[in-house]
């Protein structure tokens, strides 16, 4: 008597998109998305959105050991993005100068923080009463609060996501440090897993966090988030 074996479709064998090992495959379309370092005092007291405020340099000088494990984590061999601000700028430097190297900084308009409009500048004390919406309790307004003048986490979301799915065709199968803002890392890993912006404002993004992004045939993935170097 012959027993027949069933043979599973090609299609259906899928091993190859497993995280199996430490070591993260060649040939991915993948983001590193770094939020910028702390920025200086005086301007966490007020909504600085995408105010050119200056980073601390005294959290420059004392986290030193993190950026040289963040520069000791990052692929050689990647394309550098940054925000048009100057402390997304200033924190890829940074690293670089901690043991990464030189590369090319290329600014990305899309990787941008919310514009906050009118409220900017703003004491966090004299935010509620211009508010139409309870604020997020992780963020300084709902996601469908729009600020006069500026952006809603909405509309973060869609402009964010528009700028992934194009960068992960420009840079097709590469690796991307991208440094940017935890209101637009926070729209990514909306844009990836497909949930409301209102969602994903619950990720803490802290800075200079590491999130990995990998843009795949079958869609993205979250490899990691809110990864804090050294730690």
């Amino acid at each position: 008597m012959t027993i027949q074996t069933a043979t599973l479709p090609t299609k259906q064998i899928n091993q190859g998109n497993f995280l199996d090992t430490p070591q993260l495959a060649s040939g991915i379309t993948r983001f590193w998305l770094i939020r910028h370092a702390l920025v200086e005092q005086n301007a966490r007291m007020s909504l600085y959105g995408t105010l050119d405020v200056p980073l601390c340099p005294d959290s420059l000088i004392a986290q030193r050991p993190m950026y040289e494990a963040l520069a000791a984590r990052l692929p050689k061999k990647a394309q550098w993005l940054v925000s048009p601000l100057s402390r997304t700028r200033k924190t890829a430097e940074a690293i670089q100068d901690a043991g990464y190297g030189p590369s090319a900084l290329t600014v990305e308009p899309a990787l941008i923080e919310q514009n906050l409009g009118e409220w900017q500048g703003m004491p966090h004390g004299e935010l509620p009463q211009h508010l139409h919406l309870a604020a997020h309790p992780f963020w300084s307004v709902a996601a469908t609060e729009c600020p006069p003048k500026g952006e809603s986490m909405i509309d973060v979301c869609a402009r964010v996501g528009r700028g992934l799915d194009r960068l992960a065709e420009t840079y097709a199968g590469q690796d991307v440090v991208a440094v940017s803002h935890g209101g637009a890392i926070r729209a990514a890993l909306a844009h990836a897993l497909r949930i409301h912006a209102e969602t994903a404002l619950h990720f803490s993004i802290q800075n200079i966090s590491l999130t990995i992004l990998e843009r795949l045939e079958e869609g993205w993935r979250v490899v990691t988030v809110n990864e804090l170097p050294g730690i």
